[in-house]
């Protein structure tokens, strides 16, 4: 059901580092332009996927900066070059996610700075995809989604997954945001929409609103 080639795009996900988080991999097949977002780890395997389509990358998103989601920064930066992306929201934390990161027994590389900031409604090129910024937050103050252009494809980082929604125990969270931007920008895209969240297989926006218990109502924050 849930295509990886789509008119010229090379579209791969592998689950990267300790928490398994899901890294996208997104390539323009001409141009060979690529973009890697929320690189958890497991940079060596990632390196294997560019390597394999021959890709460039032209950029590091993070859809937000808990430290599952930017573990490989470093590393997939200096091999790469590649400039990293955040909201303007995260980019402060990155310098902290080490640390939070020792907190939970791992040990992880300080990321570097953010070089570009994303706002809303921002466009990001990679060849001739074009990935839309949507500000998503919830999870985190700075979250974002990424809508592919042209594609019924959304990437969602931690705000919404299958039959669940993200956490929001953490500092600068909030679960009534978090359900107010899946209301706002997420459901309005369509029920045939395609989902991929940050951990987890992906699913479709009808999926979930059929039957996600925090959408329907039948289920509140438990966090």
């Amino acid at each position: 059901q849930f295509r990886r080639r789509f008119l010229g795009m090379i579209f791969e996900y592998l689950e990267a580092g300790p928490l398994f988080t899901n890294c996208y991999i997104i390539g323009d097949a001409k141009t060979k332009e690529a973009a890697v977002i929320d690189p958890g780890g497991s940079v060596d395997q990632i390196l294997h996927i560019l390597a394999r389509f021959g890709l460039k990358v032209k950029c590091i998103i993070i859809t937000h900066a808990h430290f599952d989601h930017t573990g490989g920064n470093a590393r997939l930066a200096r091999v790469t070059g590649a400039p990293i992306m955040a909201h303007p929201k995260e980019a402060g934390m990155l310098s902290s996610t080490s640390s939070l990161a020792r907190e939970f027994g791992l040990e992880m590389e300080k990321s570097p700075e953010v070089k570009r900031t994303l706002e809303e409604g921002d466009i990001i090129e990679v060849g001739s995809i074009r990935l839309k910024v949507l500000h998503t937050p919830g999870h985190s103050p700075g979250s974002i989604s990424l809508l592919i252009e042209g594609t019924k494809k959304v990437i969602v980082g931690d705000l919404i997954f299958q039959f669940s929604v993200g956490r929001t125990d953490f500092p600068g969270a909030s679960h009534e945001t978090l359900m107010e931007s899946i209301r706002t920008k997420i459901l309005p895209l369509g029920d045939d929409f395609e989902v991929y969240p940050g951990h987890g297989p992906p699913t479709t926006i009808g999926y979930e609103r059929k039957y996600n218990p925090f959408i329907t109502g039948e289920a509140v924050s438990i966090y």
